[in-house]
């Protein structure tokens, strides 16, 4: 590693640990900012010091009961805030693509590193129009979700479903229930039928070389108690007899998660191919072949390249279908599906903006994701309380889900797949939800 690539490291996993994340960890509990490590560099003091294990083990600043010493520790012995300098100063003399990244990426840990300073009683609270900016790029706005839900109860009446229209999507919904104990096969049998649609509408307008890459080696995993509906992690750690990747990940699906199979078509695609999985699995080979820099070997959360994952991942079930608009997708009920997955993201911003700033209680944003979002009870529970109510990911991660949807959506419909898809995955340089544009 460079000194560039020291301070990015260093930046990422120790932003990472202060908030008591570990990058090592499978489980979607312990990810708060590096959200994975696949390259064969071992990891750096900032990760493998003994005060890192202590704030780790400690919950870091989002703990309930913080523990001072052992952040203080962590930071006298690992210089976290230079780090971050360092690398935005060299983001600044590199210039774009990779440039504009780390600056990007430094705007957004700063934010994320006052953050940690308000928790800990030794800064000002940060202004959520800068939180939201620095993941988003943009200013916070409360969402509508009038034209979805019309589309919504119009798709539902025709199926059959009238009357109030919560009640006729939750009986819509309670029809087509996924049985908890069929999320494995069901999984396997969607997977593959994406897989399938994506190399007929998405692999045709990639580099060639990107053919051979598993795009959705992954295994499902049920998790009790989630804050999430399902959580990808993609590892990419496992290495062939000859030492290339694995391109490996696993899936933490939440037990407790209501879902129907077109809302459930729609997560496979989102989370596994061409979405996440398939994401980050072009990103390794990228990185394993010198066309990105070291920075896409440890994948960030809360930042701007989150948003624009989750704006592919979003879109991944139209690109699989070589479409732009969710009315062309072949069958009305996967079309209620995409528009409920599509409400429920903008119930994610909603729940965001509510609760940061107007300063709505937990029980009035629930009810609102509820009524006027059509989110699950599960849903508008987690969305409102843990999600919603938490400093970080309320703050920075649930606008960036909306943020980035809008943004590859738009892209999509304004170029041709051949220009839009090699930029937003990445064939470019790595990109964010910012820096996407110049890439296209």
């Amino acid at each position: 590693m460079d000194r560039l690539d020291r301070n990015v490291v260093d930046a990422i996993i120790g932003i990472d640990t202060l908030w008591g994340g570990d990058v090592l960890n499978s489980s979607g509990t312990s990810r708060f900012i590096a959200d994975s490590w696949f390259s064969d560099e071992p990891l750096p003091q900032a990760y493998t010091h003994e005060a890192a294990g202590r704030l780790r083990a400690a919950g870091g600043v989002a703990a309930e009961e913080v523990d001072c010493a052992a952040v203080d520790a962590y930071l006298n012995a690992v210089d976290v805030r230079g780090a971050i300098a360092g690398m935005a100063e060299g983001g600044r003399a590199l210039g774009w693509p990779r440039g504009a990244f780390l600056e990007g990426l430094a705007v957004c840990f700063e934010v994320i590193w006052d953050l940690a300073q308000e928790l800990l009683g030794r800064g000002a609270p940060v202004p959520y129009e800068r939180c939201v900016r620095a993941a988003t790029g943009a200013p916070p706005e409360p969402s509508d979700p009038t034209a979805k839900r019309e589309r919504v109860a119009a798709l539902v009446a025709k199926a059959g479903y009238r009357g109030d229209l919560l009640e006729a999507t939750d009986a819509w919904r309670r029809d087509r229930m996924v049985p908890s104990k069929s999320i494995p096969s069901l999984s396997e049998a969607y997977i593959a039928h994406f897989d399938a649609l994506t190399a007929r509408h998405v692999m045709p307008h990639l580099p060639e070389v990107l053919t051979g890459v598993p795009r959705a080696n992954i295994r499902f995993l049920p998790i009790e108690n989630a804050r999430f509906s399902g959580s990808m992690h993609y590892l990419g750690r496992e290495r062939t007899p000859e030492g290339r990747p694995r391109y490996e990940a696993t899936y933490q699906i939440n037990a407790a998660l209501q879902i129907s199979v077109p809302e459930f078509q729609q997560l496979v695609s989102h989370e596994v191919v061409p979405g996440h999985v398939t994401t980050f699995a072009f990103l390794q080979d990228l990185f394993v072949r010198g066309q990105v820099g070291f920075e896409a070997s440890v994948l960030t959360m809360n930042t701007r390249c989150a948003a624009l994952f989750e704006g592919i991942a979003n879109n991944a079930i139209l690109m699989a279908h070589g479409v732009t608009r969710i009315e062309d997708l072949p069958d009305e009920d996967l079309q209620v599906g995409v528009l409920l997955a599509r409400l429920q993201d903008d119930a994610k911003n909603q729940s965001s903006y509510l609760t940061w700033k107007e300063g709505w209680p937990r029980e009035k944003v629930a009810r609102v994701l509820r009524e006027e979002y059509l989110c699950s009870e599960e849903r508008s529970d987690k969305l409102s309380g843990v999600w919603g109510q938490h400093p970080l990911l309320g703050r920075m991660y649930l606008p960036a889900y909306r943020a980035g949807t809008e943004r590859v959506a738009a892209l999509r419909r304004r170029h041709d797949a051949a220009v839009v898809l090699p930029a937003i995955f990445g064939c470019r340089g790595l990109v964010d939800v910012v820096s996407v544009e110049a890439a296209v």
